[in-house]
Order: structure tokens, then sequence, then C-alpha cells
């Protein structure tokens, strides 16, 4: 595509429900198309193990990615190794097609000793410095401020680096998203915005968090384009996200991608969505599965074989539940690990904290398991 600063080039959709083309394919390659579709699957097959894991009490928390593969997945394959990703709760699937270790995602997930965080996160916020990935936090809304600091600190430097800054659409409402977008405005900071729309602000429909029903309209305010596309359509959301993110590179500045798709299960694991959802709503977009549409359209295309979907899967699965064993008989992240990492030498302050900790915990025992309740 020519990078221009027109956005009108982006196709909203380019397969239907059904997995139909709706519209001419750019030439992709085979082997590519096969790719994603794995992509696609692994994000739901550790979806569907984590949360087993947390319902079991084996784990903590999960956001769950159910429904949204095609968005994170999608956009984040048209990132640049060069680029970084700004995540929210539900992208850590994309973090894995970016090089982030199956084995590093579990760990954290128990906050064992090979916990890359140490386990000073709570589970499910990951991070992964060779992939440009940096740790998030559950405050809304504020890696976007983050993102857009970064990306106009690469500007500076003369780094080609595009930061796409991914965000919930109850995040629009947030200080940081508005502080966010003025600043990438007025500065041009090489900065795809990614709003995932999927028409909950935790239990708040976006009638009632928004009076603009067209996120992508909010870009007007901050001089940057906006574009929406379908958010169940992989490659939809692939070719938006590289024609933005080649726009950026330009330095064309920034813009605001929004991907309409939908959660088919609660905000997280300790969410009950059949007290805010009707159950009419689930089922409708249950029959625009991401997954279910890109892998029809890969078998009329002749690249899945009838079956091969379910071989792959069993595959992915014998590989999630080979490392989900060795990361939970992992030892426990070291207690010294508390104090450590501030100073370059524990300071007596610490020291004296700590082995009060200890004598404390000699005298009760240690904290036991609980009875896989939530624990907040």
């Amino acid at each position: 595509m020519t990078i221009v600063d027109s956005t009108s080039e982006i196709r909203e959709q380019y397969l239907g429900a059904d997995g139909a083309v709706t519209s001419e394919l750019p030439d992709y390659d085979d082997a590519w198309l096969r790719d994603i579709f794995v992509h696609l699957l692994r994000v739901r097959c550790v979806d569907q193990r984590m949360l087993k894991l947390q319902r079991s009490g084996r784990i903590g928390f999960v956001g769950s990615m159910l429904g949204q593969e095609a968005a994170m997945i999608g956009t984040a394959a048209a990132l640049r190794r060069q680029d970084w990703m700004w995540s929210g709760l539900r992208e850590g699937g994309a973090a894995l097609m970016r090089g982030l270790p199956l084995s590093e995602y579990v760990a954290q997930m128990y906050c064992n000793s090979n916990d890359t965080a140490k386990g000073r996160q709570m589970c499910n916020h990951f991070q992964h410095k060779d992939s440009n990935y940096p740790s998030w936090s559950s405050v809304i809304g504020t890696q976007i401020a983050h993102g857009v600091g970064a990306a106009f600190a690469a500007k500076r430097k003369g780094v080609d680096e595009v930061h796409a800054v991914y965000f919930g659409d109850g995040a629009t409402s947030s200080n940081p998203f508005h502080s966010a977008m003025n600043f990438a405005g007025v500065w041009k900071a090489p900065v795809v915005f990614v709003c995932v729309n999927n028409g909950w602000a935790i239990s708040v429909p976006a009638s009632q968090q928004t009076a603009q029903p067209d996120y992508a309209r909010k870009a007007a305010a901050y001089g940057m384009p906006g574009v929406t596309v379908d958010g169940n359509d992989v490659l939809a959301c692939c070719e938006a996200s590289k024609a933005l993110v080649e726009r950026a590179s330009a330095g064309h500045g920034p813009a605001l991608l929004v991907v309409n798709t939908y959660r088919l299960m609660g905000h997280s694991s300790s969410d009950d969505p059949t007290k805010y959802r009707d159950a009419d709503e689930v089922d409708s977009w249950e029959k625009r599965d991401p997954i279910a549409r890109y892998k029809k359209f890969l078998e009329t295309r002749g690249l899945l074989a009838e079956g091969e979907a379910d071989t792959i899967e069993a595959s992915l699965l014998a590989e999630i539940d080979s490392t989900v064993h060795a990361e939970e008989a992992a030892q426990p992240m070291p207690l010294k690990s508390l104090v450590e990492d501030v100073y370059a030498d524990v300071p007596r302050h610490l020291r004296a904290q700590y082995n009060e900790f200890l004598r404390v915990a000699e005298r009760f025992g240690d904290a036991q398991r609980g009875d896989g309740a939530f624990p907040l």
C-alpha cells in the first residue's frame, strides 16, 4: 500500500462470518496464512487451560481471551521486530506469537521461581524484554500514556520504532487516554492506538460510558485519523494495523485503530457476566467466532485439510500441558526476593524487616493454599 496521510484505503472486512471472502485479498503467502491459524488456536488453547487451572484453585486470576483472538493476533502480526507492544489485560496471546516463551507465560501465571517478574505482579501480568513487551498495570489506561512517552523518546532518538498501544473501550473514558492522545497528536509520535472494543467496560455497556458510539471518531479531536475494522476478521485486523504501522514509521504520526469484537467470557475469572448481559447477545456473537470463520476460509482455500485443525489443537494442548506440569512443580519464589533489586546492597532497615518476617513465619508457619476462591 502506498503510504499517504489518508487512511481511506483501509478496508473494514475481508472475511464474512461464514468465512467467505468479501473483499479482494492481498497476495498472501500460504505458509503465513496457516501460521496465523496456529497462533489463533494457541491463544484459545492457552485460554482454556488457564481457566481450568484457575477454577481448580491452582492459579489465582485469568483475563479470558475467548472471542477476541483475531483482534490481538491480527493487529500484532503486523508489528515488526523492533516495534513495541503496550498491552492491556488480554494481549498475552499476542506476546506468545512475538516471542514470549510459553514456559515464561505459565511461570508468571504461577508466580513461581521462574517468573521473570519475581512474583511482584499478580498473575496474568506478563512482560518480555526481547520482544519489546513491557509489563502492564491493572490500573485502567496507564499503559496508554507510557506508550506515547516511549514513542516520543524513539522519535527524539531517531529510532525507527512504532509503539502499538492496546486498551479496551472502557479506557477511552480514562484520563491517560485523553492526555496520551493529545500529546501523541501534538508530537506526531509514532503510535498506533488499538482500541479493542468488546462492548463492555467490565459490566458497563458502551451506551452508558460514552455518548459517542463510534470510537474511531474520538481521534478527530486530537488531530489524527481513526479507523474501524471487523475485530473478528483476523485479516482485516492485520491489514489495517500494517497500514497504520507503515504510516507511523514514515513520519505521518499517530492513528487510532478500533477493532470491534466481543469477549465471550466475563471481564475476568472473578466476574459473572450473566448478571449484566443478555444470553441472546452472547449467542449472537458466538456465531461470529473468529477462529471458526478463519478455519472455513482456510479449508475453502485448500490450506487446511478435514480434521487437521483437531490434530493441531491436540499438539498445542500437549505442549501446554507439559509446560504446566513443569511449572507447577517449580520451586516458589525465594523469600529473599522480597528485599532485592531496589538497592545495590540490601540496607539495614530492610534486613531488619526481613529477619522479623522470618521470625513471624517460623512462629506461625507458612501460609497455606486457599480453597480456590478468587483472592480479591
